[in-house]
Order: C-alpha cells, then structure tokens, then sequence
C-alpha cells in the first residue's frame, strides 16, 4: 500500500462502515450524508498530498490518476446522496437504496484505490453485483429485470476475460502488482505470447464492461431504473473501463492486438451509437446512447495511446452525464423555452453539405492555431493529427447554426474558448500521467479518423429535415439501434421464458425501440 496509502483506502472503508449503519431509514439517509461528506474530504486530502509530493517518488503518476478519480467519485456520490434524499422520499425501498448505494460506491472506489490485479477484480465485481439491486429498483417493470439480466451475463463474461488475464500475468511474471505489471510492459522487450493474449482479454473486458456493440442493449434499457441510479451508473460504474485502461497504458500500448480490438470496436460504437442518439424521442434513451458513443470515443482514444484526452474525457463525461440525468425532468420546460428562441424552420431548409465543410476546415484552423500558440509560449508538444481531428470535428459542430453575422462571430468565439479551455486541461492532465511510449499503426489511425468524419457528416445528414429516400432509411435504421441487440434480447428472454415480457404484436426490435422511446 506504499503507491497510495492508507488514505486513499479510507474513502471506500468510510462507505463501506456506512452501510453497516443503516439500521432504520432515518438512519440511512444520515448514514448516507455523513459518508458522503467525509468521504469527500477525505478524496480532496488525498488528492491535495499526492500532487503535493515529488514527482519523482515512486508510483507518483499512478497515485495522482488514482487520486483524482477517487475525488470525482466522492463528488458523484455526495451529489447524488443529496439528490436521492428527496426524489425517493417515501418510496418503500429507501433503505434498500441507501445500502445498495452506499455498497456501489465503495466497490467503485476500491477498484481506484487499489494497486493488485486480484484486488481489482473482485471491487470489479462486487461493484456489480450490489449495483443489480439498484437497476432493478422498480422489480415489477419488465424492461427493469430484462435489462438487470442483460448485465449480469455480461459482468460475467468480463470477470472471466479479467480472471483469464490475471492468471496468464501471474504465470509469466509472478506478480499481480499493477505498477509492476505495467513497468515489466513497458520495458521495451516484446511481449512473451502469453501476455499479449492477457492484454486482449483485459481489452475485451472493457469493452464488455462499457457496454459497447453488440452487448449494449442493457445500458440503453436501463432507463426504468430512477434517475439517480442512471446518474451513477453512468457517470461513476461504465467509466471504471477507462480507468483501468489508463492504469495499464503500457501493456495495452505494447499489444497491438488489443489496440486493434479497442479501435475496430470502439469507433464503430461511437459511430452507430453516435447516429442512433439524434434519432432518439426520449431524453433517458438518448443519454444512454449517448453514453455508448462516448465510451467507444474513450476506448479509441486509448488505444490511439491519447490517455491525456482519456482522462480528461473520462472526467468531463462524469460531470456532464451526471448533471444531465438529474437534471432531466426539467428538459420539457428547457425545450420549450428555447424553442422560443429558436430561428424558423425555412432557415433549417437552406443547411447544406458546404455549410458543415466550411465549419469543420475553420474549426480545424482554430484547434491548429491555438495548440500552436501554445507551443510558442509554454512549449507544449503540438496535438497529434488524431487528436487535432477529434478536437477539431467536436468544435464544427458549434459552427452548423448561424443564422446571422452576430451569431456566427459569437459561436466562433465560444469555438475558440473551448478550445483554449480543452488545452489548458490538456496541459494540467499531461502533467500527472506517465511518459508513454505508446505508437498505434498507422492503420489504427486511419480507421479511427475514417469513422468520425463519416460520423460528423452523417450526423449533419440526420440534422436537416428528412426528404430523399437514402435519408429516411437511414433515420429508419438508426432509430432502432440496427436491430443489433435483437438476437441478446431474444436469447435473454428465452432463457427467462416464464418471466418474459408480454410484448405487443409487432417484431421484437420494433417492439423493444418503441417501448425504449426510441423509434423514430
């Protein structure tokens, strides 16, 4: 316990005690507020003594990343204990919630804090297996326990990938200490076969425990669940894969099979579920979706050896995701309230294809032009081309509706703000991650880029009214996930026949997007 000592273990023993205590409900909700307060104060100490320390002492890189998650979990959860203690007042399972909470959180935070593979696959797991009762919060709704199984199989097959992998490691190197896993990796030395196959397995557990394609259908179902349960679910639980991957940069870095398996998956995830968003009705759905998209951007992002960006994304995705679940009754009065604002809809008649090329190459001029004032004055290294295009396609979308002089010079001066900002935490983010030697193919690259500027554009087809047949067949598509989650949903339910369901007569796809809110 050297890399983070005992204070970093004491935020999820002060849950973990918590949850001892929650006798009646009174009790529990105090129980709860008490451990979420201390916890974050404990998480800000910790977070404030590891960046204190030098930076050349042993283990410094791991314990910052580790200490800066721990206090945005200690955030959530204190925002989250707040929120909860009035939406579920009344409900007759509060104490149920509370302890299902209390337990979640310090399974989460276990998994950060440590420094043992073994360790970490049991917090994995135990994070899991306390969240189920929370998904399934409201037993009685169909969807609720159809998606509660949906997960469990694939926690499963993930725990199985990590114990593969951990038994593989272990073999060949005697050690499951996370810190000496990746300084072993990154010695510069192949990897022996062994290990490149621990390293697909890690990645394939990820990719398994981020809900990407085509074992992503439970994270868009879980929407029967409160909105306290989605708020920490995926601002806190889906992004643990991020995590471990920054924590493992060098063996995943050193296999290119892996990396091959995180970009071709993540991409075409971030790609369909990307488009599947804007086509759905319901502002849970399209969160959930959102979700999906956002962790294949993630995945790629590692794989692409950007875990500067990662993390950043990692921590600006769990705020974002966070306040836009608990926040999500109030979406109706904020619609309305724009549409007010809004320009009239023979403006929308007049977006062409030039409009969205002429934003995305002057986008691309202001990301390029920032990060290279940047490297004049503070000489930071200039952003790599997969980074500039990520940046740089994020920042077009800005540019698409300007109907006006005025509102075009202002969304250029939002674009280059959130460019200055994007780079200010590219710098401070930089400075607590580990030199990587990370060097994805060319090819890896190629894919990746392909795949958002076709996402960009196709996103800007699905944007303008739907005339031409190749666009309503595409919103067609889209608006029912490609069918992809189908043959899970079907196996799902024939293995639970007797509590299965009673859909309507339509197909199953088109059943399960309407029940979702997300046919079109």
């Amino acid at each position: 316990m050297s890399d983070l000592r005992w204070l970093a273990w004491s935020v999820p023993f002060i849950y973990a005690l918590a949850a001892l205590c929650t006798l009646g409900v009174r009790n529990a909700w105090r129980a709860l507020s008490l451990a979420a307060g201390a916890a974050l104060a404990l998480a800000l100490a910790e977070l404030l003594r590891t960046f204190a320390a030098d930076a050349s002492t042993p283990f410094s890189a791991s314990a910052r990343i580790a200490s800066v998650v721990i206090l945005l979990i200690s955030f959530l959860g204190w925002v989250i204990a707040r929120y909860s203690r009035v939406n579920l007042a009344g409900e007759p399972g509060e104490r149920r919630y509370v302890l299902g909470l209390l337990a979640t959180l310090a399974a989460v935070c276990a998994v950060v804090a440590t420094n043992n593979f073994a360790v970490l696959i049991a917090a994995w797991a135990l994070s899991s297996a306390t969240l189920h009762p929370l998904l399934t919060f409201y037993g009685e709704r169909p969807l609720a326990r159809l998606a509660a199984r949906k997960k469990f199989i694939a926690a499963r097959l993930a725990e199985l990938c990590l114990l593969g992998a951990a038994a593989l490691l272990y073999q060949q190197w005697r050690t499951l200490d996370l810190d000496s896993i990746a300084r072993l990796a990154g010695a510069g030395a192949p990897l022996a076969p062994p290990v490149q196959l621990a390293a697909v397995l890690i990645a394939a557990a990820v990719l398994l425990r981020c809900a990407q394609l085509p074992l992503h259908g439970w994270l868009v179902q879980v929407m029967e669940a409160p909105s306290s349960v989605s708020a920490l679910l995926h601002a806190g639980v889906v992004n643990l894969g991020g995590y471990v991957l920054i924590r493992l940069a060098s063996l995943i870095g050193a296999s290119a099979p892996a990396e091959v398996l995180l970009v071709a998956v993540g991409s075409a995830t971030a790609m369909l579920a990307g488009l599947t968003m804007m086509t759905c009705t319901s502002v849970k759905v399209r969160l959930a979706w959102s979700t999906c998209s956002q962790m294949g951007l993630m995945l790629t992002e590692c794989a692409l050896g950007l875990y500067d960006l990662a993390l950043l994304h990692l921590l600006a995705h769990a705020l974002y995701k966070a306040y836009a679940f608990l926040s999500a009754g109030e979406t109706v009065q904020e619609s309305a309230r724009w549409r007010l604002l809004a320009r009239p809809s023979a403006d929308l008649q007049r977006r062409d294809a030039g409009r969205a090329l002429r934003a995305g190459l002057l986008a691309g001029l202001l990301v390029c032009g920032s990060s290279a004032l940047w490297h004049v004055i503070v000489h930071v290294p200039l952003l790599s081309w997969p980074a500039w295009l990520l940046c740089t396609t994020g920042c077009s979308v800005l540019l698409w509706d300007s109907a006006t002089v005025a509102l075009y010079l202002r969304n250029v001066f939002v674009t280059v703000a959130a460019v200055q900002l994007y780079l200010l935490w590219h710098v401070t983010i930089r400075s607590a991650l580990p030199a990587s030697a990370v060097n994805p193919s060319e090819l890896a690259r190629l894919w990746a880029s392909t795949c958002f500027l076709v996402l960009y554009f196709l996103q800007w087809r699905l944007s303008r009214p739907v005339h031409s047949p190749g666009a309503a067949r595409l919103w067609a598509w889209a608006s029912v996930g490609y069918f992809l989650d189908e043959p899970v949903s079907a196996l799902v339910m024939r293995r639970w026949r007797r509590r299965a369901p009673r859909w309507t007569g339509l197909p199953l796809g088109r059943s399960l997007a309407q029940r979702q809110g997300g046919a079109a």
